[in-house]
């Protein structure tokens, strides 16, 4: 399983940073919503033997992804709610259209796929949309996957206390070990992208944001393990050896994703 999940790093990593550094505003925003299906295609599935979420608004939300910046972003805010009034109305129809046959645990289930999933996951290219979003994207990926390999090997080396029932692997040490080490890279980051790409941030003000995005990405890891606890499985696919599923990749993605856009907004 280790060497697994080694092995996928190695092949993965390098495909992500090729389309974050060769991509535009229009490659990312199809990647993303493609990212989004499949994430949401496995959410839906986990609940799959109880309730029955309303898959196909899940897909068309994701595919909306797709069309973030040819919206005009004056009107961003205003399709947004306008989305989101039209997606509370439609699953209340499928409720009175089905005579209750969809209850209102199905579509609750699926409203929250749909902020969880969609919504969070948007900010991703509305943060590469921004002025030098390519070189501010790459401190999400900081903040989640180095949290997630400092906090994996701080833990198997010096993790002794048990952090919480949720997530049994994970240790005191390791959550703290892996923070230190996502700021640690987030600031080298910070200051080559100074250096080299004549960027102007201060790595005192990313260092700050680098530690809170990594403490939410922790949270982020622990709320997909709640779904997973809630749903009884163990992962939410196995489309990537070693990682589980999609959503099992990105779930602390997912979840800093709004709170990196904002943060980063604040510094630019």
């Amino acid at each position: 399983m280790k060497l697994k999940r080694v092995l996928s790093g190695i092949i993965g990593l390098p495909i992500v940073a090729l389309i974050l550094i060769y991509g535009n505003i229009y490659v990312i925003d199809v990647v993303f919503s493609v990212v989004a299906i499949i994430a949401i295609h496995e959410y839906f599935n986990s609940f799959k033997k109880e309730f029955k979420p309303v898959k196909w608004l899940g897909y068309v939300a994701c595919i909306l992804i797709a069309v973030i910046h040819i919206i005009p972003k004056e009107y961003l805010l205003f399709t947004a709610a306008l989305t989101l009034s039209l997606i509370v109305a439609i699953l209340f129809i499928k409720v009175i259209g089905s005579n209750m046959k969809t209850t209102i645990l199905d579509i609750m289930i699926t409203l929250f796929g749909i902020c969880y999933i969609t919504f969070f996951l948007s900010f991703i290219p509305l943060l590469y949309g921004m002025e030098n979003g390519k070189y501010l994207i790459w401190f999400i990926l900081i903040a989640a996957w180095g949290t997630d390999t400092c906090a994996y090997l701080v833990g198997c080396k010096f993790g002794k206390h048990k952090f919480t029932k949720i997530s049994p692997k994970k240790s005191k040490e390791g959550c703290i070990g892996g923070t230190l080490g996502a700021v640690i890279i987030g600031v080298i980051y910070a200051i080559c992208i100074n250096k080299f790409a004549g960027i102007e941030i201060s790595w005192i003000y990313i260092a700050g944001i680098t530690f809170v995005l990594s403490i939410l990405s922790q949270i982020g890891d622990l709320a997909a393990s709640t779904i997973k606890r809630t749903a009884g499985i163990k992962d939410f696919g196995n489309l990537i050896p070693g990682h589980g599923g999609m959503l099992d990749r990105i779930d602390s993605i997912i979840f800093i994703a709004p709170f990196a856009y904002f943060l980063l907004n604040l510094i630019i």
